[in-house]
């Protein structure tokens, strides 16, 4: 075989493929099967075995031979393989791990199944990196080119072949490593492996699921990059439930538009008092799902309907020659709609003063895709600027309507201050709230110009037959009974009412835009604890406990292990230079997962958002390391700040100009705007490893330990004072590791111990 071939490069690359693969494969699996916040706290977990198999190697220095490249590149794919089946068929339930013991021990037995991939993966890197530690540019180069390169393979194949089919690959490249390894005929052996990924394929949709007791019975599935989508069949519906924690009903309609109009409406929901005044009614559906809101908004006399979904595999059942769209009586083919599949966010931005209602049923977007393991949901469909969007894109005499089970106070928080946004100086005036009490769910109205009393009382069908349990007002003149939280929180402001309500009721904005992220630490108790929501709406602070988690386990953890070298004999890291790579694996994913959650904003989740941000952002640190060592030792660090401060300042310009852009484009801008920042970002690994040498292996340990740090303090950071602040702790970590790398007396190398010699390990050359 061609030196070429078995070149350490080679060997780095495809390993770093396949990890990068790993962790946005599973986070997507466990996202839907277990739901993101729980998905969050195993897969942080998990990532954290990166760092500990280098640890491992400065720990026992007989785990360090070549030898076991191999073997461990074998290992790595047989736990790549069969790590997520065996999860999933644990039966984990999350409410019963504080209550229950044996329900702990099995999460603490997923935490350590996932993790082996990545300790055994982490191994291998931290072997490569050691023992040719004098190519690190190049070959941290090759690391990070090879991770850009899985993440566009990883979501490619989701959305080609399916979740399941691509969980199932993924230990190819793994074995392919291996067998470049290997000769004679244990290397035609590990390649012979590679049938039992293929074998497995046919039992894919079994295997690679959660066993569950469905509500209702499924007809077809399909899992992709973007959601786990169930066809299911209900008495008279069909239902598409979305990663098992959101569902959206297909009504069947035979295109009689007479008998439908001469029946009650089916709709809990209808505006059509509002809409029967209005001439050639254009309406925008936010999040039209199964097609519902066109209906209804069809029914009603719209002259044009433009139906918004972000999922292009659920407007492909609805659209001509889609599998549901003669049941749903052919409505994405009438040339009164137009079918948009794109964020909804995005779509109204670029449409200032062009709808008399838009209308929002419980749309959400959770989005556990959009950066990696680490991900919790960032929902910019309900912020203030939000708000000031859809009233911007209102015609005058328009109505926007927002329904939601979970978020209702803090939506009315939100919609008043998007309103001041727009110099609205009595935003009240143009505003009424609802409540559905049989469906728990809450009713924003608000008007382009002020609400007068006759449009509050007759807006909505529900509203004529004066029952006080299928619509009521809350807000203005609350019907008795009615909860007085959204009347005190419009008449007194918020900040006045928080301390009587149990969820946060502060706007959430573009800058901290975690609207689902309701709860509050004083809600939590022993009793609690024992039965947790998944979802905050109560007031249970889930996301902020998990994050919590993940940073004391690291804490107490990761980081002591980290410090155990340097009670052993033989060669150690200066302090100076832990810390260094303490700052930058910190620096790095703080920096990197605020990239991704605002830049989300700027082009619109989709499912190929990600592919297309973390690709540039790690293509171009590739290239930062490559010429790291050309680069005086100030300029990656001058050049993180300098650009850090400028997307402080003016990345919501940015954001807004390119609102106007089709999603090329605005990707476009997005590329060109995070690569300088990725060449800067990949150039510190690299100088700090040239100066460690053959100690790089515990430099990595330690990095991959602060990384998995930084991921959960950012997040809790961001929740309190948003992205501006977050990015710049970010910097502040940048500028702490420029100053270490500065003090070159302070990296001279620890004497060797004689009790150890560092290539005694060794039995040859990669």
């Amino acid at each position: 075989m061609p030196a070429f071939f078995r070149a350490p490069r080679v060997l780095i690359f495809l390993v770093s493929f396949s990890l990068i693969s790993l962790e946005i494969v599973w986070t997507r699996l466990l996202s839907a099967e277990f739901f993101y916040t729980f998905a969050f706290l195993i897969l942080s977990l998990a990532v954290m075995g990166l760092g500990l198999g280098g640890l491992a190697l400065r720990l026992f220095p007989r785990l360090a031979g070549l030898r076991l490249l191999a073997p461990l590149l074998l290992a790595t794919a047989a736990l790549a393989l069969g790590g997520p089946l065996a999860v999933l068929h644990l039966g984990l339930d999350f409410v019963q791990v504080v209550s229950s013991p044996a329900m702990l021990g099995r999460l603490a037995l997923a935490v350590l199944i996932l993790c082996s991939s990545f300790f055994t993966g982490g191994m291998v890197v931290a072997l490569i990196f050691r023992w040719e530690h004098a190519d690190m540019p190049k070959l941290y180069r090759a690391d990070l080119v090879g991770a850009a390169l899985g993440v566009v393979a990883a979501i490619a194949l989701m959305n080609s072949v399916g979740t399941p089919a691509t969980a199932l690959l993924l230990p190819l490249p793994l074995l392919m490593a291996a067998a470049l390894r290997l000769t004679g005929w244990r290397r035609y052996a590990s390649l012979l492996l590679v049938v039992i990924p293929f074998g497995l394929l046919p039992w894919r949709e079994s295997l690679v699921a959660k066993p569950r007791q469905e509500r209702l019975p499924v007809v077809q599935r399909h899992w992709d990059a973007m959601a786990l989508v169930k066809i299911q069949q209900g008495e008279g519906y069909k239902n598409l439930g979305i990663d098992n924690a959101a569902n959206t009903p297909v009504n069947e309609f035979d295109g009689n538009w007479a008998d439908l109009r001469a029946q009650p409406s089916p709709f809990f929901l209808d505006p059509q008092p509002l809409m029967e005044s209005m001439t050639g009614c254009r309406f925008l559906s936010i999040g039209a799902g199964g097609g519902g809101d066109v209906l209804l908004a069809l029914k009603n006399g719209a002259a044009e309907v433009h139906a918004v979904e972000v999922n292009s595999f659920i407007n492909g059942l609805l659209v001509e020659g889609g599998a549901l769209s003669a049941y749903s009586g052919r409505l994405y083919s009438d040339p009164r709609v137009r079918v948009v599949t794109e964020d909804a966010r995005s779509y109204v931005r670029r449409h200032r003063e062009q709808f008399d209602v838009i209308y929002s049923l419980s749309s959400n977007t959770f989005a556990a895709l959009a950066s990696g393991a680490f991900a919790l949901a960032e929902n910019y469909l309900f912020t203030t600027e939000a708000f000031r969007d859809a009233y911007r894109a209102l015609r005058p005499g328009g109505f926007l309507i927002v329904e939601h089970q979970f978020y209702g106070p803090r939506l009315v928080s939100e919609a008043l201050a998007g309103l001041r946004l727009c110099g609205i100086s009595e935003p009240e005036r143009h505003l009424a709230v609802y409540a559905l009490p049989k469906l728990r769910r809450q009713v924003l109205l608000i008007g382009r110009a002020p609400l007068s009393e006759a449009q509050i009382e007759h807006a909505f069908l529900a509203l004529a037959g004066k029952d006080p349990m299928l619509m009521q007002r809350v807000y203005p003149q609350p019907a008795p009974g009615a909860n007085p939280l959204i009347d005190r929180i419009v008449r007194e402001g918020w900040r006045r009412v928080q301390p009587d309500s149990a969820t946060d009721l502060s706007p959430a904005d573009d800058n901290r835009p975690f609207t689902a992220q309701q709860g509050l630490m004083k809600n939590v108790s022993v009793e609690k604890l024992k039965t947790p929501d998944a979802m905050e709406y109560r007031g249970f602070p889930i996301s902020k406990l998990l994050i919590v988690v993940v940073v004391a386990l690291v804490a107490l953890l990761a980081l002591p292990l980290n410090l155990l070298p340097f009670l052993r004999p033989g060669p150690r890291l200066r302090g100076a230079a832990w810390l260094y790579f303490f700052s930058i694996g910190a620096g790095f994913m703080v920096i990197e997962l605020v990239l991704l959650q605002q830049f989300t904003l700027m082009i619109g989740p989709s499912a190929y958002t990600l592919a297309v941000l973390l690709f540039v952002l790690l293509l171009c640190s590739g290239l930062g390391s490559r010429y790291s060592l050309a680069a005086p030792d100030f300029l990656p660090f001058v050049g993180v700040v300098v650009w850090v401060l400028l997307n402080v300042f003016f990345f919501t310009a940015c954001a807004e100009a390119c609102a106007l852009y089709p999603m090329w484009g605005r990707m476009a801008a997005s590329a060109a705007l995070i690569g300088p920042l990725g060449f800067f970002m990949g150039m510190p690994f690299a100088k700090g490893s040239t100066r460690v040498g053959e100690l790089v292996d515990w430099g990595f340990a330690v990095n991959g330990a602060a990384a998995v740090l930084g991921s959960g303090a950012v997040l809790l950071l961001a929740f309190s004072f948003g992205f501006r602040i977050a990015l710049l702790a970010g910097a502040a970590l940048y500028v702490a590791a420029g100053l270490l790398l500065a003090r070159r007396h302070a990296w001279t190398p620890v004497e060797r111990g004689s009790r150890e010699s560092e290539h005694a390990v060794a039995v040859g050359q990669l």
